[in-house]
């Protein structure tokens, strides 16, 4: 029988809530986990990579084009700024813009100049993913991933060190470009965030092997649908082998619990499903299996957050 194994967010994105009495009875039962925090903790759990630090700009540029391999990656997502007292703060990237093609042709051209002066190509497979490829030996800082920058003070998560310097300046210059391009003011207009910067992140090169456990994986996510590639498993359908499926979108307690937890419940029930784990980002983990229902003894968990 097959296994289903949910990706889900941390378990503080849900609402407080008393959770269904199955529901609740089934995690009081289950084998309960506590792993690292984090989502590259959690994809690691599931994807065993080599080298272990992968770039997250390689494996959605082999998502979004197919060509990552033998090149050497930085993604420079599109992405909204907006001034504050303190400075300023980023509030949009990537697919929360929600860009479209007119919004590539209209921009793109506009800042690959800047780029090529230093052998750095710019382009956008999709509207919402943006890449530079660089020369293999191109020195780069640390890059702060999009996720821990939103709604934060931009400056504080620059990049820094004589290596920042030049990544810092370039940031300048294409806030500069984007700041000046009619296009922006069109979109204001028409009520959309201005595209008035961009974010560097993600660099490296494909991984040189990915493995998992997991025969197939189910996700609209660029990077686990890249690890999914590499590692040669199904992506998307219906599940009918051992299956990890991306749930980290959900923010409702009812949506979890009713439509994801409760049929997957009762699949077990039924004998059709030999296991259910639950991933949460947070590190905190459960394996729920039919033997389990004879564990009478252990008590329900009330909650999400019970401990």
């Amino acid at each position: 029988m097959a296994k289903a194994t949910l990706l889900l967010p941390a378990r503080s994105r849900f609402a407080a809530g008393n959770l269904p009495a199955q529901v609740a009875t089934a995690l009081g039962r289950a084998e309960r986990s506590l792993g690292t925090a984090g989502e590259a903790a959690q994809l690691r759990r599931h994807f065993n990579v080599q080298p272990a630090d992968w770039s997250a700009a390689a494996l959605t540029r082999q998502t979004d084009a197919g060509d990552a391999a033998e090149g050497f990656w930085l993604r420079a997502d599109p992405a909204s700024i907006v001034p504050d007292m303190q400075g300023a703060r980023l509030m949009a990237s990537a697919e929360t813009l929600r860009l479209e093609q007119d919004d590539v042709d209209a921009l793109l051209p506009a800042l690959q100049p800047l780029f090529a002066g230093f052998g750095y190509q710019l382009d956008a497979p999709t509207p919402a993913r943006w890449y530079l490829r660089l020369p293999v030996d191109t020195p780069l800082p640390q890059f702060a991933e999009p996720e821990a920058v939103l709604g934060d003070d931009l400056f504080s998560h620059l990049p820094d060190g004589d290596n920042g310097r030049q990544w810092r300046g370039l940031l300048t210059e294409a806030q500069v470009v984007l700041h000046q391009h009619p296009w922006n003011e069109q979109r204001v207009a028409a009520g959309k965030r201005a595209v008035n910067s961009l974010w560097f992140w993600g660099p490296g090169r494909l991984p040189e092997s990915v493995s998992t456990v997991h025969a197939q994986v189910r996700s609209r996510d660029a990077l686990l649908q890249g690890l999914a590639t590499l590692a040669g498993v199904r992506i998307g359908g219906e599940q009918t082998v051992d299956a990890l499926v991306d749930l980290r979108q959900l923010r409702s307690l009812e949506q979890l619990t009713r439509d994801a937890i409760t049929p997957l419940l009762e699949a077990i029930r039924r004998g059709e499903l030999a296991e259910l784990q639950l991933d949460f980002e947070d590190g905190t983990g459960y394996r729920i299996r039919r033997g389990q229902r004879w564990q009478i003894w252990k008590k329900p968990q009330g909650t999400l957050v019970d401990d």
